[in-house]
């Protein structure tokens, strides 16, 4: 017996991989490393040495820190993904017919998918030392890279995507050097590891040579894949004058080759047709790989003391979002996927201040422009429904003691609005529509000096 089957999964690592919540810098890209730059917008990351989170935004800051210091927190985020359907229409093998829900193709659609954003939550721990008036270690740990989305199973989008999760873990062990006053450099070394996991419907007929189709209908095909790689990062920072100071910060890209399983089970298949396709093996685990290159990023930062009250924080940063054209996945026993994302490198612009009420008190503020690396409605996938941002925060700090302070922050991400006409994949159909996007996050840090 011959059966002919319509199957490639788009396993997905894809949409990029990362994380533990969905709201961030644009892209995938996390950038609530800590909660005290939560209140200014991040703006300063690279100049400011408030804590020991600077070992991630820019580790020559480390030599303006005495002593031993610890710093620890949380940034809670909920992202809101709400989807209007605008005329999805299913695979190409099925006709192109407009989607009706759980695997039916009938006149409507199978819902618009709910609010796909869910809460998460990147937590940080930070440790730098003082080990002489020149020489400086430290080490942080966080999540640099993370989304999740999930959406009602049978929604219009579901051969793109019904959930897609990552978690990310980076371990980054760093030494800063004091050249002279007013000039230092940092260096440090990245342990990074994703692991994802994603699901979402996969159209399949089962055709017999005699006896004609056997079936149709919808598959589940979820993925879960795991991989770690090391990069770098480095930094520079120099005080110009006593009341202003520049820092500049470079993170490497990295390259990570993820090994795990592709999962097909059936879901509204008739018995006869999930049959046979058991029986070729289709339906059952695959082994899963793919690569991606996670994008290289750069942040300029300017901190100004105006006064003995009011200091003026200012960044630029660049990500290389170009790295990730594409991803292509290989499932043994399957056709290889190749998801087409063509992202663009992107910008962001960040302006904040830090009003210093009292010995005790200090309030922040700041706004900052997010550009997204989706530019292309045509190419915007439905695990990252993404468009260039603006960012409003407040916050305050209050210092128990000369050695003890605590953070909070709290931020509202306006998103623009968002349309989407995703035809790049004939074997997902046409996803069309608009997304009404925003995102809430809120930060607490605690830093202890020894």
């Amino acid at each position: 017996m011959k059966l002919h089957h319509s199957i490639k999964t788009l396993s997905a690592l894809i949409i990029g991989l990362g994380s533990v919540g969905a709201a961030h810098a644009a892209g995938f890209q996390l950038l609530e490393q800590n909660g005290s730059g939560l209140g200014a917008a991040y703006a300063g990351s690279a100049a400011l040495g408030e804590d020991a989170s600077t070992v991630y935004y820019n580790p020559a800051a480390m030599t303006l820190l005495p002593g031993m210091n610890v710093s620890a927190g949380a940034v809670a985020i909920k992202p809101n993904f709400e989807f209007s359907d605008g005329g999805s229409t299913g695979p190409t093998t099925a006709g192109g017919k407009p989607l009706g829900p759980l695997g039916g193709f009938a006149t409507g659609t199978g819902g618009d998918g709910g609010n796909a954003g869910k809460w998460g939550v990147a937590p940080n721990a930070y440790f730098t030392w003082e080990l002489t008036p020149q020489w400086w270690v430290g080490l942080g740990v966080g999540a640099p890279f993370g989304l999740m989305t999930d959406y009602e199973k049978g929604w219009a989008g579901r051969y793109h995507s019904e959930k897609f999760s990552i978690e990310s873990i980076n371990i980054n062990p760093s030494i800063a050097f004091k050249a002279t006053d007013t000039l230092s450099f940092g260096l440090g070394l990245n342990w990074m590891q994703l692991d994802a996991d994603y699901r979402k419907a996969q159209y399949a007929a089962a055709i017999h040579p005699t006896m004609g189709l056997l079936g149709t209908g919808d598959m589940e095909a979820r993925v879960k894949a795991k991989g770690d790689a090391w990069g770098w990062n480095a930094g520079i920072l120099w005080q110009a004058t006593p009341a202003t100071r520049f820092g500049l910060s470079y993170r490497s890209k990295v390259k990570i080759d993820a090994d795990g399983t592709t999962t097909l089970s059936n879901r509204t298949l008739n018995p006869a047709a999930a049959g046979a396709l058991t029986q070729m093996g289709i339906i059952g685990a695959h082994n899963a790989e793919t690569s991606v290159e996670l994008p290289d990023t750069a942040i300029f930062s300017v901190v100004h003391n105006l006064n003995d009250r009011w200091t003026l924080l200012g960044d630029v940063s660049w990500t290389g979002w170009s790295s990730i054209p594409e991803l292509k996945i290989k499932s043994a026993g399957l056709s290889d996927s190749t998801l087409d994302l063509r992202f663009e490198d992107s910008w962001r612009v960040a302006l904040g201040a830090h009003y210093r009420y009292s010995d005790s008190w200090t309030f922040k503020g700041g706004v900052a422009w997010d550009q997204s690396p989706v530019q292309s409605d045509t190419y915007r996938p439905s695990s990252l429904p993404d468009n260039d941002r603006y960012w409003v925060s407040l916050g305050a700090k209050y210092n128990f003691s000369k050695a003890t302070s605590v953070d909070i922050g709290y931020a509202h991400l306006f998103v623009k609005s968002t349309s989407v006409n995703n035809t790049s994949s004939t074997d997902a159909g046409t996803l069309k529509g608009d997304y009404k996007s925003s995102a809430d996050l809120i930060g607490v840090q605690f830093s202890h000096r020894f």
